[in-house]
């Protein structure tokens, strides 16, 4: 039996994930990955598949970040009428992740076919729409850690925790053949150790091809644990300015995390205890509730706190901002106050309100706590440009930007390369995805340093897996 992997999406690229596993007898897609990036280059790469969707036996969801997920919908529209696959929270957060994403692809377009009408030109169509997205939720079961299910004729699914978000996972898929059984384990993404709230990742045993994901393969992070006092001396030094602090932030697990520290600052006195703090995005006080709903999934420590009525993403400093009236009345606020709000790469949502209003201010301070892609105003915000477009307009950054870089939720360099190391004497071959080209190689030659064999594929690359004859 032939045993092949396609790595269609997320290769040699950050976003996008969307691996194909086949066999003779099944077709497993692992993850639906939106790739994000400029508009045109969106649109084509989204809009179709190297395979045919009505043809999958199942489609697995490793968790329920967009560039992993958020081409479901789309999936579903080209004619997928099978069963998804994700941990209950997964399934839960999809639920407000899908429809959200929905709801921008239609205003992305609203915007596109204003423009187009002035110039003469036809309308154009969303990717997909919010009922879209909703309509795809019925297709997604929810399978818990660690219990096996067969997903296709010869194959099994096993989900072990990732350690990266709420929910996420390791999709483990053991193929049966009549010689035995080969075990491919993808590990995209990758948590790392001691993050607020999540276990940490699991290894499964007897892997024999492992995907891993090298969006930080060429650098190490800084502890965990500096972060806090990254965020507390940015917080105090924008106070004494009078200034706000701008904090772009995922919707999901980012803005949680930077909420459990601030919490913890105020409750220790560590920072001005009047501080307003206003969360600005109603995906993450879905979110958020999502999270609260599904605590008995976090670490020891975590689910303490909720024992003891100690929720940390509870303070009587924080305010949830769900209407947009109220959002554009902070922008009438002096500060200084806090300012947590989606996306976390600045190309939609209200941020970018909030940075038009507060870029060119001294007394400000744009905060960034997550990985900023290429091609998006956020790295160019990072890369400290000293003007930028925002709605079309140009900008001076004259905003103090601080880079919290302590914040990443993904493994770092050598957390990735202990874990390939850790993956056992029956390992094949590792695949390197979800990174830029040049993370992707510096990890490729650590791993191979270890006399691992481990390529980086192309897109749509096609690899022959030789089947394992283990029982």
């Amino acid at each position: 039996m032939s045993i092949i992997i396609q790595f269609c999406g997320g290769a040699r690229t950050v976003t996008g994930s969307m691996h194909l596993v086949a066999t003779d007898k099944s077709k497993i897609l692992i993850d639906a990955g939106l790739f994000q990036g400029k508009r045109e280059e969106f649109f084509e790469i989204n809009s179709t598949f190297p395979f045919n969707p009505s043809n999958l036996d199942c489609c697995i969801l490793s968790h329920a970040h967009i560039d992993h997920c958020g081409n479901f919908p789309k999936l579903i529209r080209r004619g997928f009428r099978a069963k998804a696959y994700a941990t209950p929270s997964t399934r839960d957060l999809c639920r407000y992740m899908l429809p959200d994403s929905g709801f921008i692809q239609e205003e992305d377009i609203k915007y596109i076919n204003k423009i187009n009408k002035r110039r003469g030109l036809p309308p154009r169509w969303p990717l997909y729409t919010r009922k879209d997205a909703e309509e795809s939720l019925r297709y997604i079961r929810a399978l818990a850690y660690h219990k096996k299910l067969q997903v296709a004729k010869n194959a099994e699914l096993t989900f072990f925790d990732a350690g990266h978000i709420l929910g996420s996972s390791i999709p483990t898929i053991d193929i049966h053949t009549k010689n035995g059984k080969t075990r491919i384990v993808y590990a995209v993404d990758l948590g790392r150790p001691n993050l607020p709230y999540l276990r940490d990742p699991e290894i499964p045993e007897d892997i024999d091809y492992l995907i891993l994901e090298s969006t930080y393969g060429a650098r190490t992070h800084p502890p965990i644990e500096n972060a806090e006092k990254q965020l507390m001396n940015a917080i105090n030094k924008t106070i004494k300015r009078g200034g706000k602090i701008i904090i772009p932030s995922f919707a999901l697990e980012r803005t949680q995390e930077v909420l459990f520290f601030i919490t913890r600052l105020l409750r220790q006195k560590r920072i001005n205890r009047h501080i307003p703090i206003y969360v600005d995005s109603p995906l993450a006080i879905n979110i958020t509730k999502v999270f609260r709903d599904n605590w008995k999934s976090f670490d020891r420590e975590s689910q303490e706190l909720y024992r003891k009525e100690l929720d940390p993403l509870a303070h009587k400093n924080i305010t949830y901002v769900r209407h947009a009236t109220e959002s554009k009345k902070l922008n009438d606020k002096s500060g200084p106050m806090i300012i947590v709000s989606a996306s976390g790469t600045c190309e939609n949502g209200r941020v970018i309100h909030h940075l038009k209003n507060n870029i060119e201010n001294p007394h400000n301070t744009i905060l960034v706590v997550g990985f900023m892609p290429k091609n998006t105003l956020g790295r160019r915000i990072v890369e400290k440009k000293p003007i930028v477009n925002i709605f079309g307009h140009p900008y001076h950054v004259r905003a103090e930007v601080v880079v919290c870089d302590a914040f990443s939720a993904h493994a770092g360099k050598n957390n990735l390369i202990r874990y390939a190391k850790a993956c056992g004497r029956n390992l094949k071959k590792v695949f390197i995805v979800h990174g830029e080209v040049s993370s992707s190689e510096n990890l490729r030659k650590e791993i191979k340093s270890l006399n691992i064999k481990v390529s980086v594929p192309y897109k749509n690359e096609i690899v022959h897996l030789k089947a394992s004859s283990r029982p």
